[in-house]
């Protein structure tokens, strides 16, 4: 799901984190090689505000300096989640069980790399993303996840 360099920076900021009492949900670089955007998205339990976005955008930023990740210029952005919340452990495929969910695999399984559908869980005995899709259980290898988040849902009142 990460990439070696996602890895490296979710190693080196997820000591403070846990200081903090956040979650650092995930971390994406994206944009060109030359001046990238690194996105760092936290959670806690009960939701995150924007005060505590604001102040753990300073402790990321510091950390950032420290590793100076890229040889030139790079944008970083310290966000919640959002809507459509990216899926990365075990953990967050299990808490979100019952939401819709998109999975894209590595490569085909059952023959498709696509799968949107209801989130049954996690299984530890196999590693295993739990996955309803059209009245049938899919059981997607961790391993093969290489993108997951939940399908946010707005309702208009």
């Amino acid at each position: 799901m990460l990439t070696a360099k996602e890895k490296s920076l979710l190693a080196a900021l997820e000591p403070r984190a846990a200081a903090e009492g956040v979650e650092i949900v995930t971390v994406e670089i994206v944009g060109s090689r030359k001046a990238p955007t690194i996105r760092i998205y936290l959670d806690t339990a009960d939701g995150i505000s924007f005060d505590e976005i604001t102040a753990a955008q300073v402790w990321v930023n510091e950390i950032m300096d420290e590793l100076d990740p890229f040889p030139g210029a790079y944008t970083l952005e310290v966000s919640s989640p959002g809507i459509d919340r990216p899926l990365r452990t075990p953990e967050h495929f299990a808490r979100f069980a019952g939401e819709e969910a998109y999975v894209v695999t590595n490569g085909p399984i059952e023959g498709r790399s696509r799968f949107t559908g209801t989130l049954a869980g996690f299984d530890e005995a196999t590693g295993s993303v739990l996955l309803d899709v059209d009245g049938s259980r899919c059981e997607l290898p961790l391993d093969a996840v290489k993108k997951a988040h939940v399908k946010g849902v707005v309702e208009f009142r």
